[in-house]
């Protein structure tokens, strides 16, 4: 029976040529194992692509009598894009209004990670955590507000430093009622 392929061995590969492409010797001492750390960076990065949401959640929900806002702000985050494969680093807002279930605190950043631990577009991302935590929590209404530098606008293309991409996205209560949006924007500090 034959051996099994290296599953790492063909990112491993990919780097190597990607170097040889730019003009450098994939075996200089200063190279030699940067296709090994650029796998494991990947593996790191992309780590969302393998988190069980079931799991992430498990049993981190509870029924409580409260239907107040829940908010939770700054959460910082790192994410690839799409497009070029560079960074881009933010900050999520979150909010949603309880029908009589809660998620523990440490869950909404790590829903956030679980969806920016991916190849993403910023928009995309903002939706995501958005409809994860209106299909799981089935609250009133959630909001989502992502502010993110992107580092393929900061290294190339038209090389803005101070530029902010801001997106958001509003589900139930938070879309219909203005009063409740307004009330989440002045939470999170965006009147």
């Amino acid at each position: 029976m034959p051996a099994m392929a290296d599953p790492n061995a063909s990112l491993e590969e990919a780097v190597r040529t990607l170097l040889a492409e730019i003009g450098e010797d994939p075996s200089r001492e200063g190279l030699a194992r940067t296709p090994e750390r650029v796998r494991r960076m990947y593996d790191e990065l992309t780590a969302g692509y393998h988190v069980d949401a079931d799991t992430l959640i498990d049993d981190a929900t509870f029924a409580v009598d409260y239907d107040e806002m829940v908010v939770v702000r700054d959460i910082e985050f790192f994410s690839l894009c799409e497009h070029h494969l560079l960074p881009f680093i933010g900050r999520a807002h979150v909010g949603y209004l309880p029908r009589g279930r809660v998620i523990g605190l440490s869950k909404i950043p790590r829903i956030v990670d679980m969806y920016a631990q991916r190849l993403q577009v910023q928009e995309r991302l903002t939706v995501q955590v958005a409809d994860f935590l209106m299909e799981r929590l089935e609250p009133k209404g959630v909001a989502c507000v992502i502010e993110a530098t992107h580092m393929c606008t900061m290294m190339r293309g038209v090389k803005k430093q101070e530029a902010t991409m801001v997106t958001s996205s509003m589900t139930g209560t938070f879309r219909r009622d203005a009063r409740t949006r307004a009330e989440f924007m002045g939470l999170i500090g965006k009147a």
